[in-house]
């Protein structure tokens, strides 16, 4: 056991099985929040049910996964920097040399990370955060009307969702070969499913920012 959490490959595995947590996270997110397309009483009847005892008992283990996903991203980088030759971390896995997005892993995680933060701060901690200490939470239309109805960070959005494209292009098929489907015939099969998934969830997040910035100035009802 304590292999796994010493060896690399066992940091790997780590990485990789916290990844798919988060990948499977953000899948629900999207659904969830694709309630805003229906208008602001769909939207409002799923922010109740997101407040429910069972989904908020399940912030605790949502965080974890990100911050061990986290944890071992920079533990691997570190050990990738001390590496040298073939043993290198990005070129591991076969074919991950050719990638954009396999080389500039840590950084479109720092992206991703940096403005998730930012997201908290104007979502969560307005929202959630309350139940918590007994304040009052906002409400979650006018929370989307005036953060996308901002030009700036509507625009720092959109970024952040092509930096989580390119992340997520790369780091679905990793993770994925390196729980063990790593046979050479899954290789392609693998990084096209990773680019189908990134496409619908980061062009879901997309769309609905669209749209919330077009609700916003008043450009749609």
């Amino acid at each position: 056991m304590a292999n796994i959490f010493t060896s690399s490959i066992g940091k790997k595995l780590i990485m990789s099985i916290s990844g798919l947590f988060l990948i499977l996270f953000l899948l629900v997110h999207l659904l969830a929040n694709s309630a805003y397309l229906f208008g602001p009483e769909a939207f409002d009847l799923i922010i109740v049910i997101m407040g429910s005892p069972v989904v908020v008992a399940m912030v605790p283990v949502l965080a974890a996964g990100f911050a061990v996903h986290i944890a071992y991203a920079l533990i691997l980088n570190r050990m990738n920097m001390k590496a040298r030759g073939a043993q290198r971390y990005e070129i591991t896995h076969k074919g991950e040399a050719d990638s954009w997005a396999s080389k500039n892993m840590l950084i479109l995680g720092l992206i991703v990370l940096g403005f998730l933060v930012f997201h908290l701060s104007h979502f969560w901690a307005k929202m959630q955060l309350p139940e918590f200490t007994g304040g009052h939470a906002e409400n979650v239309n006018d929370l989307m009307h005036l953060t996308f109805g901002n030009p700036y960070i509507f625009v720092c959005y959109i970024v952040w969702f092509v930096a989580l494209w390119f992340h997520l292009t790369h780091g679905f098929w990793s993770a994925l070969q390196t729980i063990g489907m790593n046979n050479t015939k899954w290789i392609s099969r693998l990084k096209g499913l990773s680019y189908i998934y990134a496409t619908i969830v980061c062009g879901g997040f997309i769309v609905i920012a669209v749209t919330a910035f077009l609700r916003a100035n008043g450009y749609i009802g």
